[in-house]
């Protein structure tokens, strides 16, 4: 696996989320944490995996030491200051893994080397030359960062580079540490050292871009169309501050344009999309809504002109699709800027055949609720379907809770007694689970029957102070089916119970309305 030599093609995916990331204020993860994610990040296809910075703690240690051990493709890599201390320490980490690699940073900005480091010029390139120097003998692959680049002076970085090279360093690095690049400016800097550094035409060259100012992955596309061959990047683009140049930005970026950029990376873009929830989920940063490329709204078109359009030919206004990044399909949002053509294909997707005069009717009653609420849910359309063109009388919900009890302590394991209401009939029953709420569903499937799978719960309090009333909202999947169901409480269990009841109430419903467009046709 050498990297000296690789194709001119080819952009290198570094990927720290394991460390860089993981600095992102509450993002800290475990061992076994760090473990998970390092294997998708194998199976995404990253080039290389900075695992953590060893010397820092011993549960840092113990990370890098377990994901050495556990990935086979990818270069496993620990950071380290020019000392010798922190050398060692990465060296040992790292010495299990397939590919072992160690990177060395040390600040070259006068601002770091006078408040930080309070080192000299002359100082910080002997101790880059030594830490390089001696890393060479026990490892044969070395990065070297010059930490705050953006900030420090060209010809001090000519000088520093052209020195680690001779040390024996095989990629260099050029952070914008404090994300202070513009990229015009970040461009030229990446030309000026690949150009003028002696021995820079032989080594690879990368980018490591914080997004102070919004500019993390336009700064590393700069770089790339500048020379650099490497791009070091998290998932989500979670770090420190205002975080990382965002992996699945940069990818994604240089496959669509692959025209001007003329490279390509390894990274399998269909594991994108899993491989962001999954850190999202483990450490608890929500993604927002409107992420490019993997937000919830990334795919997801409400004006009627675009949902006309991509309808017709997705190309319109995706300039990617969905399942290139792992997501099933895009989604058309029923809202007020929702078009007829949109709506009439929402009715099919839900099994609804009707002909053009039904269809005006309901998409006239669609505008009026899309006009009271800001989006339309599947249940919604049902409901209009059903009370305006199936005319089907109004019928009561076939599940109704009439009893709660739960109990919980540190010394017994959670449990539910539930009584409701099926089909007129009264039933009770009890169940055990994880927690009271797991109690509380396992329960109700129980004596529901459901096999209902819970996609997705979150809780948010409605009201203020220490009776404030809970809201629940959670995400049940049964085949192709989604409902969701609401449910509010002080008593935040009672509140979880409402809402799973609802969203099971909701897919009787759905039920139901389809049986009737069997019988009633279209």
């Amino acid at each position: 696996m050498s990297e000296t030599s690789m194709s001119e093609d080819i952009v290198r995916i570094f990927d720290t989320t394991l460390r860089d990331g993981e600095q992102s204020p509450g993002a800290s993860m475990n061992v076994e944490e760090k473990i998970v994610i390092a294997r998708q990040l194998e199976k995404l296809g990253v080039d290389v995996i900075e695992a953590g910075f060893a010397a820092s703690s011993e549960g840092d240690f113990e990370s890098v030491v377990r994901v050495a051990k556990e990935v086979k493709r990818p270069r496993v890599v620990s950071l380290a200051r020019a000392q010798e201390g922190d050398i060692k320490r990465a060296l040992k980490a790292v010495e299990q893994a397939r590919h072992p690699g160690i990177h060395i940073f040390i600040a070259t900005s006068d601002i770091h080397m006078k408040h930080k480091l309070r080192m000299s010029r002359n100082e910080v390139l002997d101790a880059a030359v030594w830490a390089v120097t001696y890393a060479k003998k026990h490892i044969d692959y070395i990065e070297f960062s010059a930490e705050d680049a953006s900030r420090s002076d060209w010809e001090f970085l000519v000088q520093v580079f052209s020195e680690v090279i001779r040390a024996g360093a095989q990629t260099l690095n050029i952070p914008d540490t404090t994300g202070y690049a513009i990229p015009s400016e970040f461009g030229s800097l990446v030309r000026h050292l690949v150009e003028q550094t002696d021995g820079g035409k032989r080594v690879a060259w990368s980018a490591h871009c914080h997004n102070d100012l919004g500019l993390a992955v336009a700064n590393s596309l700069a770089a790339v169309a500048n020379g650099a061959r490497q791009v070091e990047c998290t998932i989500n683009g979670i770090g420190e501050r205002a975080g990382n140049t965002s992996l699945e930005e940069v990818v994604m970026a240089l496959k669509t344009r692959k025209n001007l950029f003329r490279v390509d990376t390894h990274v399998v873009t269909e594991q994108i999309y899993p491989t962001s929830r999954l850190v999202s989920q483990i450490t608890g940063i929500p993604i927002p809504i409107n992420k490019p490329i993997v937000g919830d709204n990334a795919f997801a078109h409400e004006a009627g002109i675009h949902q006309d359009g991509v309808l017709k030919q997705k190309l319109t206004y995706e300039i990617m699709t969905p399942e290139s990044v792992g997501i099933t399909g895009n989604r058309l949002v029923m809202g007020k800027h929702s078009g007829r053509h949109a709506f009439a294909e929402r009715l099919r997707e839900l099994g609804f055949t009707l002909n053009k005069v039904d269809i005006n009717r309901a998409f006239l009653r669609f505008k009026e609720l899309a006009d009271k609420k800001k989006e339309v849910y599947d249940e919604d359309i049902e409901a209009i379907i059903a009370e305006e063109i199936l005319r089907l009388p109004g019928r009561p919900d076939r599940y109704e809770l009439l009893y709660l009890n739960v109990n919980s302590s540190s010394n017994a394991i959670p449990s539910a007694t539930v009584r409701m209401r099926v089909d007129g009939q009264e039933c009770v029953d009890h169940a055990t689970g994880d927690g009271v709420v797991d109690a509380c569903y396992k329960v109700i499937a129980k004596i529901t029957g459901s096999r209902a799978r819970l996609v997705r719960y979150s809780v948010k309090a409605i009201t203020g102070g220490a009776d404030a009333q809970g809201e629940v909202s959670c995400l049940i999947e049964d085949g192709p089916a989604r409902v969701s169901g609401q449910g509010a409480h002080t008593d935040i269990i009672m509140a979880s119970a409402l809402a799973y009841i609802n969203a099971l109430n909701k897919l009787e419903y759905r039920t139901h309305y389809r049986e009737s467009v069997e019988r009633q046709g279209p």
